[in-house]
């Protein structure tokens, strides 16, 4: 069994919104609702200050909190790792919302339940790249079989140095990040 994750090199990022743009299309959006969002920071002092792009979205987390805090059990995880939301059991109660350290559950207010990305999964069981990772025309993201030592993931991890977002939370994310 495949265990998906990302691997994100932030310092390609320009900030075009195109993987949020291709999300929001894939999932049919409004505007105001994405499961990929982009932080702005400025880094260094002046003269040498730079703005940066940091993509951050769900993690699916091997340890995710938002599973633990579920009164309903709606969030689950698949023995492939990805994490996801059964509406028909969520009471929209938001302690998921609350109980992500990085923020990555969005309202979905036509439905009533909070929203996350989803890794595209119906399309990965298919073979298909997220739109995300495959409308990046930096190749920002890199999307795999973690467990595949063949997959580009996998390759890239061994060879690149990454690391993971609030790793003192527990939570082991299976999105990494490279290093610049």
């Amino acid at each position: 069994m495949a265990k998906f994750g990302m691997l994100i090199y932030a310092s390609r990022c320009t900030g075009c919104g195109a993987c949020r743009m291709a999300c929001q299309m894939q999932w049919q959006h409004p505007p105001d609702m994405t499961y990929n969002r982009l932080i702005f920071r400025e880094q260094g002092t002046f003269p040498r200050a730079r703005q940066e792009v940091f993509p951050v979205q769900c993690q699916h987390c091997d340890n995710p909190p938002c599973l633990h805090v579920c009164p309903t059990r709606a969030t689950y995880k698949r023995s492939d790792g990805i994490v996801l939301v059964d509406h028909k059991k969520c009471i929209g109660c938001k302690y998921c919302m609350v109980a992500c350290p990085y923020e990555a559950r969005t309202m979905d207010h036509e439905k009533h339940v909070p929203e996350k990305c989803k890794f595209c999964a119906q399309y990965v069981a298919q073979g298909e790249v997220p739109p995300c990772a495959s409308t990046c025309m930096n190749n920002v993201r890199v999307f795999g079989d973690l467990d595949n030592p063949n997959s580009e993931i996998s390759k890239r991890l061994n060879t690149e140095n990454t690391y993971q977002l609030l790793p003192e939370k527990g939570t082991k994310p299976r999105i990494y990040y490279v290093r610049n």
